[in-house]
């Protein structure tokens, strides 16, 4: 018994320990540590980035989705509501659209949804967006029918399905690329199949980077606009779109007033039917 009882041994104080040499092994011990912590945070930002974050911007559009088709129903039952560019669901409409800076804003959309519920013909948009889809729930409504002509094949694709999927048969989108019309490019609208006079008027394209701006409108619809018909130019904030509308007043013997504050938009009404316009027309509204 007495063999197996071993000397009683105090530790070592860690000044003795630090003498030996025990100190690195601690040291190393903790950078070995430091590397595991770093590795597993490499490990968990790179899983959250393939998996995680995919999922989550996933969940976050379908709720987006699931918004928006929540707002068009509530339009779809009251559009009327809508033709107030105060009402809160309209901006909710323009919010959950986005597309900024090109979306309308609600007080064109406002004007464009009390007009087209006025409407006693066919619809000409150029220019498509959340507005082809308003319009097109309000044409479903009273009967009517809407042309939008679209130069961006893969946004007019878009609107195009969004429109199918909602069951809109009252819309009519065209898409295809500016046309060269010698004095300014416009769209390229396919005449033969649409309707021979419209109503309503409503051109929000193309863009101001476009040769001649939006003044091709008149010229190539000229002879569709029927008796009464409402035109909105948006964007009359600009001094070329103001031109177009005043060119235009003057070819249709009318007036034209600007409306909207936060983004102003010009109305015309054509007094008479459709005719041909003057030389130097064209060229005045390009230059404007």
């Amino acid at each position: 018994m007495a063999g197996d009882i071993r000397p009683w041994r105090a530790e070592p104080c860690q000044a003795a320990r630090d003498a030996r040499g025990l100190r690195r092994p601690r040291v190393a011990s903790r950078h070995r540590y430091a590397r595991r912590q770093r590795r597993m945070r490499l490990l968990t930002n790179l899983l959250r980035s393939a998996l995680i974050e995919p999922l989550r911007k996933q969940a976050l559009a379908k709720r987006h989705l699931a918004d928006l088709l929540r707002a068009l129903r509530k339009f779809q039952r009251d559009p009327d509501a809508c033709a107030d560019p105060g009402s809160p669901l309209l901006a909710c409409l323009v919010r959950l659209w986005g597309n900024q800076p090109w979306a309308a804003e609600e007080e064109y959309l406002a004007a464009s949804i009390k007009e087209a519920l006025a409407a006693k013909g066919a619809i000409l948009e150029c220019g498509s967006g959340l507005s082809t889809i308003l319009i097109g729930m309000v044409a479903q409504r009273t009967g009517s029918v809407v042309w939008s002509l679209e130069n961006e094949p893969g946004y007019g694709a878009q609107i195009k399905a969004f429109a199918k999927r909602r069951g809109l048969e009252s819309v009519n989108l065209h898409v295809a690329p500016l046309r060269d019309y010698g004095e300014f490019d416009w769209y390229d609208p396919p005449l033969e199949r649409m309707p021979e006079r419209f109503s309503l008027i409503l051109c929000d394209g193309p863009n101001a980077r476009t040769r001649g701006g939006r003044c091709g409108m008149l010229p190539v619809m000229r002879t569709r606009l029927d008796q009464g018909c409402v035109i909105l130019l948006d964007d009359a904030r600009r001094d070329a779109e103001r031109a177009i509308a005043s060119t235009w007043a003057t070819e249709l013997s009318s007036s034209f007033e600007v409306r909207g504050v936060k983004k102003p938009y010009a109305r015309l009404v054509v007094l008479g039917h459709g005719t041909a316009l003057r030389p130097g027309a064209i060229q005045q509204a390009a230059s404007g």
